[in-house]
């Protein structure tokens, strides 16, 4: 019996976001499932600016970030042999994320973390954590602060191999979760 069929990595474009692509894409070889990497241009970050200044320029930048990041993803991808459909969407992070999940029929959403988030995550509150508060579908977490306690070694989908643990990506029950 398969698990997962089709899952879903957001991505931002961050080095230390590719160990969360890694593991996606790992989970999605034991499983046969197809994987869909989405990136979000988070247009509420400019939601106070006045528009002429917001987007002047600044839309297409984040556009421009948004390619390399989900080019990255399928240099990744096809290193493995998986395949991996992209998408860009603007929105609210965690909204759009959990949106597109449910909309596309993904049964599992795979993601670091933490992302670019700096003093807006202490602010606001992770982006991971209101994906996992607000999906309907299980959302494996994977640590991406790079501590490797002693232990196990790991190869991961990038080919390399990490003395210690998973980097946090392990299932457990605090990783992995539904809405409830």
């Amino acid at each position: 019996m398969t698990l997962y069929n089709r899952i879903l990595v957001p991505t931002d474009g961050s080095s230390e976001g590719e160990r969360a692509v890694a593991h996606a894409l790992d989970v999605a070889s034991v499983h046969g499932a197809g994987v869909y990497a989405l990136y979000v241009v988070d247009t509420a970050s400019y939601a106070g600016m006045p528009m002429e200044s917001a987007w002047e320029g600044v839309g297409e930048l984040l556009r421009s970030d948004a390619r390399e990041a989900l080019e990255r993803v399928e240099e990744i991808a096809a290193a493995t042999g998986i395949g991996v459909e992209t998408d860009v969407v603007d929105g609210s992070p965690s909204r759009e994320i959990i949106r597109y999940a449910e909309s596309n029929g993904c049964d599992l959403i795979v993601m670091g973390t933490h992302g670019r988030g700096g003093i807006d995550r202490l602010l606001l509150g992770s982006v991971a954590e209101k994906v996992v508060r607000g999906a309907s579908i299980p959302v494996l977490t994977v640590r991406l602060d790079g501590d490797v306690p002693e232990g196990a070694a790991v190869e991961s989908a990038l080919g390399e191999t990490v003395t210690g643990d998973t980097g946090g990506s392990e299932t457990t029950d605090e990783s992995v979760t539904g809405r409830g």
